[in-house]
């Protein structure tokens, strides 16, 4: 997956320590990463998002033109009512996500680092007739989010995205300075992941790989609609729900606290009792400390893997599993 985030002014906050990998580009935290867990969890502060990915479409049929490519019901989306969608290949994988909004005039969606050159090509090659402009905004909007809870103010003319784990606006990105001045304090990107792990949320490109289809992440109801007309990778979908069960979940792990390290991605998921040279049953997609719950994963594991016996993640590390996706 291509990556080219943009990198945030406010990694000259005091404090701010630059996040590597797929969260390049702004801060993995601000030198006290349970504090600001915390402070999210009170809604309080805000989260840098701008290295995100920033896509706008517009035009008269852009909803219904939406429609036709997303796994989500989109045709009569009412304006300020935020949602989520993917767009799958032919086989049903996943191959992007989108958290979008409209706001009666323009859909607003941001999307994960350096994928919205790929997600605008597409997008381009499918427009035909229809009355409807996309663009990537990405060098003139960032996304920053407030908690949920937070009664902080929203500039005015701002675009709001609002879930039930918080509020993401489209900022300019010449007013993302004063923002965190007025809205502190800032919260890093490890405090925002640990909190999306404890709520069991799948991220593109930590929890899916090439083969990845919605029922193994639980987006069934939340990032695909069931009763709506064909899209690209309808049947796989359609026949995973009305046939059969999907070949892997999602899975919570609770992780033994005495390990100094945190699992990385890919990091092998075997049973117990088979040791570290058992076979691999799943793997380690995200991992994060956790304010409250301590060391914390998310997983992707065979669906009949049983869901009451301990785990082992890599060589040493014992785990505990709690369902998110059934068996």
């Amino acid at each position: 997956m291509q990556r080219h985030s943009k990198h945030s002014p406010l990694l000259s906050l005091p404090g701010a320590v630059p996040a590597e990998g797929r969260d390049e580009g702004v801060a993995a935290h601000y030198g006290e990463l349970y504090r600001e867990q915390r402070a999210l969890a009170d809604g309080t502060g805000f989260v840098d998002l701008s290295h995100r990915g920033v896509i706008t479409v517009t035009g008269d049929d852009r909803l219904s033109w939406l429609h036709l490519l997303l796994t989500q019901h989109v045709s009569d989306l009412p304006a300020g009512q935020a949602t989520e969608a993917l767009i799958l290949s032919a086989n049903g994988h996943i191959e992007h996500a989108l958290s979008l909004v409209d706001d009666g005039e323009t859909v607003w969606a941001h999307v994960e680092p350096g994928t919205q050159e790929e997600l605008l090509a597409y997008l381009e090659s499918m427009k035909f007739f229809y009355r409807v402009e996309v663009a990537d905004r990405t060098d003139d909007f960032g996304v920053v989010h407030l908690p949920a809870g937070s009664i902080a103010p929203v500039p005015e003319g701002v675009v709001v995205r609002e879930t039930p784990y918080g509020r993401d606006l489209f900022l300019p990105r010449a007013d993302l300075e004063s923002f965190a001045a007025s809205h502190g304090p800032a919260a890093g990107i490890l405090a925002y992941e640990a909190l999306r792990i404890e709520a069991h949320r799948p991220r593109l490109g930590a929890e899916t790989d090439h083969r990845t289809i919605p029922h193994e992440l639980g987006l069934i109801g939340t990032a695909v609609h069931l009763q709506k007309g064909c899209y690209r990778g309808q049947e796989t979908v359609a026949r995973v729900q009305n046939l059969g069960k999907p070949p892997r979940r999602l899975v919570f792990l609770h992780l033994d606290g005495s390990e100094v390290s945190l699992p990385g991605h890919g990091e092998p998921v075997r049973l117990a009792a088979d040791g570290a040279e058992g076979r691999q049953l799943g793997f380690v997609t995200s991992s994060g400390r956790h304010h409250e719950l301590g060391p914390i994963a998310l997983a992707l594991v065979k669906r009949n893997v049983p869901v009451d016996v301990p785990l082992l993640v890599g060589e040493k590390t014992a785990a505990t599993q709690e369902v998110v996706v059934e068996p």
